[in-house]
């Protein structure tokens, strides 16, 4: 009876903890929604929890806006928030494939270099980077915001540590001696196998690429080609006469709902993706 009792009650601790947690990070997106349904005026007059009457005309205002191509910018970014995940993950994972799977002299010196790079900051290297994408006539384009996310160290870390603990090496042995390539074992075998850490990965080379301002501001200059952090930093920096910040809001509700999207998406896999802690067979 008494640990009945003692269960009980921790339940009932474990469940309200989780619901102040859930409403801790649920009402920051409340309030931001709250928001972009409010005119500059009201949000001037403070905090309100109760929705405004602007909604339409806030998003009306940022759709028809001449100077600020919102719609333009949100595909600029999808297209290079979803090439970046696609090629992040798969070459990450392609990568780690080789690293596990083979032999070779130079194998920790390689896993050694990669793991170095991890630890350098964009930051570091963002003017010789300029300078090489200026040479190769690569300056305001997209280009450059997608080829680099070929070389993703964390991701590759993650992909070779999901192989160790899920992909046997008697299973790739297996396939050779049943006359399969390399590349066919990679994409037929591995790549299923794999499949919830690049979801996981996924998600964060999306979100990680969506939300990325620093590279974006540094190569692109046309705005038709502007990612969607640019044009909030541009309506942010407008002109204090003309400043309207429920247009703000509004574009940032925007911006999170393809990262919501994505996220709903493959949220199935991440329980999967994040166990990692398996017994190696």
């Amino acid at each position: 009876m008494k640990s009945n009792t003692s269960g009980r009650g921790r339940s009932i601790l474990a469940h309200t903890v989780l619901i102040i947690l859930s409403f801790m990070c649920l009402f920051f997106f409340y309030i931001l929604f709250i928001n972009a349904t409010r005119s500059h005026a009201d949000l001037q007059k403070g905090f309100s929890a109760l929705p405004g009457s602007y909604l339409l005309k806030n998003l009306n205002s940022v759709a028809n806006d001449g100077s600020f191509p919102m719609f333009r910018g949100i595909i600029n970014s999808l297209i290079v928030s979803g090439c970046s995940a696609a090629i992040c993950t798969y070459f990450s994972a392609l990568t780690a494939y080789g690293l596990y799977v083979y032999d070779f002299k130079l194998k920790k010196v390689a896993f050694t270099f990669i793991m170095a790079i991890l630890v350098m900051p964009t930051q570091v290297t963002a003017m010789g980077f300029l300078r090489l994408i200026t040479n190769m006539g690569m300056y305001d384009s997209l280009l450059p915001l997608i080829i680099p996310s070929i070389a993703s160290p964390s991701v590759f870390y993650f992909m070779y540590s999901y192989l160790q603990s899920s992909l046997p090496l008697s299973l790739v042995e297996a396939a050779r001696i049943d006359g399969s390539g390399e590349f066919w074992t990679f994409n037929k075998i591995v790549l299923p196998i794999m499949k919830p850490a690049i979801a996981v990965q996924a998600i964060f080379s999306f979100v990680g690429s969506w939300n990325n301002y620093f590279v974006p501001a540094l190569v692109i200059q046309s705005k038709n080609k502007m990612t969607v952090p640019i044009l909030i930093a541009t309506l942010r920096g407008a002109d204090y006469m003309n400043f309207d910040m429920g247009k703000i809001y509004m574009m940032i509700t925007i911006a999170i709902v393809p990262i919501i999207f994505v996220y709903l998406l493959l949220s199935k896999y991440i329980i999967a993706g994040v166990t990692l802690g398996g017994v190696k067979e």
